[in-house]
């Protein structure tokens, strides 16, 4: 007699949350239905079931853990405040991302540039990109909202890469350089 099939709602999340875990202790290249199965304690065949392969569990991943800047951007009064100082809001909100939990903002950087060789990532990148992008266009224009996108980024792997401090007086300076209005 067959046994009943045990009602788990949040499964889902649970083997995405155990990808994200897996990832961040040992890469991408340890991540496997597998190990995944095993770190959120479910049967093999939940995973395959879930997630017919590796790269639809890697975007789902990828959109979880791209929740956590996108998350700060969308709270902050600062972005939607037109008198606020749109560059010192986003130097102190990157900060805020970078100090917190590091692994966790790794993990969003290696899952977002696994996007380089895995295609299937890509159009989650460009979503994740063009959030952030409209949440800036709301007190810029789009190609400045990108470049001050663009710049974050790029502040936020240097600081990673290098395991400097970050630096929060050089990204304001450096945003309001992108962000200042262009003169007639």
């Amino acid at each position: 007699m067959a046994r009943p099939r045990r009602y788990d709602p949040d499964r889902r999340r649970r083997i995405v949350d155990a990808a994200l875990r897996v990832v961040g202790r040992a890469g991408l290249a340890g991540l496997s239905h597998r190990t995944v199965a095993a770190e959120a304690d479910v049967p093999l065949g939940s995973t395959t079931y879930h997630f017919a392969s590796l790269d639809d569990l890697l975007v789902a991943a990828l959109r979880r853990a791209g929740e956590g800047f996108g998350r700060l951007l969308r709270d902050d009064p600062a972005l939607a405040d037109p008198t606020a100082d749109l560059a010192a809001a986003l130097a102190r909100l990157l900060g805020v991302w970078i100090r917190g939990d590091r692994t966790g903002v790794e993990l969003e950087y290696e899952l977002y540039l696994a996007a380089l060789r895995r295609p299937a990532l890509r159009p989650v990148a460009a979503e994740w990109t063009a959030q952030v992008t409209a949440l800036l266009a709301r007190r810029t224009d789009p190609a400045t909202a990108r470049a001050a996108v663009a710049l974050m980024d790029g502040i936020g792997l240097q600081v990673l890469l290098t395991d400097g401090l970050y630096d929060e007086d050089h990204a304001r300076e450096m945003l309001a350089r992108v962000l200042r209005p262009r003169e007639p």
